[in-house]
């Protein structure tokens, strides 16, 4: 056997590996990797490895024939929050919309209010029990929205339980401030002011503390029209913050072309996207993030315009959206499944958009979504017979180790 180069502190070996390189499986069959210092030093076929172990890393993992790949990326949650909008649940299945719940003062109003009435402390348990699920079934890296304090006290309070989450435990957090997710009860019919406060007050305290990666918006007819999504890009551009868009999901309001114009990291729902919009996002490299599970909970029939971003070869992710309201979903297989079913994504797709593209949305893929030299060893060691299991089984949980900066982070 020829040996492949190198020392490694950790060696997993004898496993079918789907690296999601340029976003396909690229499978490596009975293949290894060997990792030191948390990164991917070096990964190939095992039969180039020499037959002395003790030579070639600290210790060594045979994972007999198990399958290896990217730890899910999910680049779209609102994991903080207190309180249950189950009863909402009830009210759409007896034909209430999203917009006449929202009217009533539920919706996101609903979920203000308890994270408003909750410390922080509360918050911090109740999201590490929904954290330590994510990590359960393979997914080591998360993006996490403010949006439920509407005020500058409690979006602060909520990105701080988000770093808390990210110190205390392994999965990699990257925090996205959401203040602009609705307009607060205090401000109702001065949407002009609170979009003021946002600019004026929150977003350089957001910027001072370095509390957040990115700068969300929902540009909507029930949220924020484009006008004032342009005066909060703006502001959160001139602070040198990246922006994102929840757009285009129940009406085309031209938020992707307005994303676009700022070279946002990504557009996110999507199932009123014009082809115009499709095509600004192709030409400002916005990636597309799906959310098949707020789809399914809405019970939407208007898809988003797959085959327009296959063709424009703008990458999509998919992600659970996790929320209260609209997409109680904590599992990235199945979107996944969703992601197939509902949108007619293929596995690899689903895959691809679990992974790469889900880093890709969070500007990440430089170090996270695929398994290739160094990269993050972030990684899961699943009990499946190929990586199609992934999207094809639900329900289940395949997760044998999950792994995050060469770690095992989670044993089943």
């Amino acid at each position: 056997m020829t040996n492949a180069q190198g020392y490694w502190d950790i060696l997993f070996a004898h496993a079918d590996i789907a690296t999601m390189a340029r976003g396909r499986y690229n499978i490596i069959k009975d293949g290894a990797i060997g990792v030191t210092k948390g990164k991917i030093q070096w990964i190939g076929s095992s039969d180039r490895l020499q037959a002395s172990s003790s030579a070639i890393a600290d210790e060594i993992i045979d994972c007999s024939g198990k399958w290896i790949l990217p730890g899910f990326v999910d680049c779209h949650t609102h994991l903080i929050w207190a309180g249950s909008r189950s009863n909402e649940f009830e009210m759409r299945l007896s034909g209430a919309s999203y917009e006449d719940i929202a009217k009533q003062g539920g919706g996101i109003a609903a979920t203000v209010a308890a994270v408003r009435g909750a410390s922080e402390d509360e918050l911090f348990n109740i999201a590490s029990r929904r954290i330590s699920h994510f990590l359960s079934r393979g997914t080591t890296c998360v993006e996490i929205k403010s949006g439920y304090g509407l005020d500058l006290e409690n979006e602060l309070k909520m990105l701080a339980v988000a770093q808390r989450l990210d110190q205390c435990f392994p999965l990699h957090v990257s925090p996205t401030f959401l203040g602009a997710h609705a307009l607060p009860p205090e401000y109702k019919g001065r949407a002009d002011d609170y979009v003021d406060l946002i600019i004026n007050t929150m977003l350089p305290r957001i910027k001072s503390q370095g509390i957040a990666c990115a700068v969300d918006v929902f540009c909507e007819s029930i949220a924020f029209s484009p006008e004032q999504t342009k005066q909060l890009f703006a502001a959160a551009t001139a602070l040198g913050l990246p922006v994102k868009l929840h757009a285009e999901q129940l009406s085309d309001s031209g938020g992707a072309t307005l994303a676009a114009q700022f070279k946002a990291l990504s557009c996110d729902h999507l199932e009123y996207l014009s082809l115009e919009g499709a095509k600004a996002m192709a030409h400002a490299g916005v990636i597309a993030v799906l959310l098949p599970g707020a789809f399914y909970m809405l019970k939407e029939t208007r898809k988003p315009p797959v085959e327009d971003l296959i063709r424009l070869e703008i990458p999509m992710a998919v992600a659970t959206d996790l929320n209260p309201g609209t997409s109680p979903v904590y599992d990235m297989t199945a979107v996944m499944n969703m992601g197939c079913i509902l949108f007619g994504l293929t596995c690899e797709q689903a895959l691809a958009g679990a992974t790469i593209n889900g880093a890709k949305a969070l500007g990440l893929d430089k170090r996270k979504g695929s398994l290739e030299t160094g990269k993050d060893a972030d990684f899961v060691v699943w009990d499946i017979d190929a990586p199609a299991d992934l999207s094809y089984q639900v329900g289940i949980s395949l997760v044998n180790k999950v792994v995050i900066a060469g770690k095992i982070a989670y044993n089943a």
